[in-house]
C-alpha cells in the first residue's frame, strides 16, 4: 500500500503539468481569434450640430426666435444666466476621432449682440469627419444640384383630364341649428 500514494501523487503532478501546457498552447491561438473581434461600442451624439454655415447666417440684432430658428434649441439655458444660450455638440464613434464643439449665444433685451464659438467645421467638412469607412481618401459628396440635373426631377406638365360629371357643390349645410 505505500507504493500506491506515490504513483496517486505523480499522477496528479502529471496531471495537473499536462492541463497547464495544454493551456498555454490554446491560450495563444484563443488570443489571436479574440483579437480579430472588438466589442460594439455604443455611437455617442450629445448636443447640436452647428456648422459654420448656420453660424453665417446669425446677425447682431437676431430675435430669440430667429436664432433658435437657425441653430434650433440650446443644450444649455440656465435661470442664472438668462441673456445667455450655450450649444455644445460630442459625438463619440468608433473608429472615429472624438469631436466636442461649444458656441455661446449672447442676448440683451431679447435681442442677439454677440457670439462666442469654436471653430466651426462647414457640413462638408463635419460629414467627412464622422464618416468611418476604412477607405483611403474619401470624397466628399457635392451638395448642390446644377440646373441641368434640376430639371430632370421637374415633373412632366400633363393636361388635366377633362371630368366626365360636373363637380360637387361646395355649398354646405350649417353644423348647428340656429341659436333662437
Amino acid at each position: 500500500m505505500t507504493a500506491r500514494p506515490h504513483t496517486l501523487k505523480t499522477g496528479c503532478v502529471a496531471a495537473c503539468a499536462s492541463l497547464l501546457v495544454a493551456c498555454s498552447t490554446v491560450d495563444k491561438p484563443v488570443e489571436k481569434m479574440a483579437s480579430l473581434f472588438t466589442p460594439y461600442r455604443v455611437e455617442l451624439i450629445q448636443g447640436n450640430v452647428v456648422t459654420r454655415e448656420q453660424l453665417s447666417i446669425l446677425r447682431p440684432g437676431f430675435t430669440r426666435q430667429q436664432v433658435r430658428d437657425i441653430l434650433g434649441t440650446p443644450l444649455i439655458s440656465s435661470v442664472f444666466h438668462a441673456d445667455r444660450w450655450d450649444y455644445a455638440f460630442t459625438i463619440k464613434r468608433q473608429g472615429a476621432q472624438p469631436q466636442q464643439r461649444k458656441l455661446s449665444v449672447f442676448f440683451q433685451n431679447n435681442v442677439l449682440t454677440r457670439v462666442e464659438a469654436d471653430e466651426m467645421p462647414s457640413e462638408a467638412e463635419f460629414a467627412a469627419g464622422i464618416d468611418v469607412r476604412k477607405t483611403g481618401a474619401t470624397k466628399v459628396p457635392r451638395l448642390e444640384a446644377t440646373a441641368q440635373e434640376l430639371q430632370a426631377f421637374k415633373p412632366a406638365q400633363t393636361p388635366e383630364p377633362a371630368l366626365p360629371f360636373a363637380p360637387a357643390s361646395m355649398d354646405y349645410p350649417p353644423l348647428e341649428s340656429p341659436v333662437r
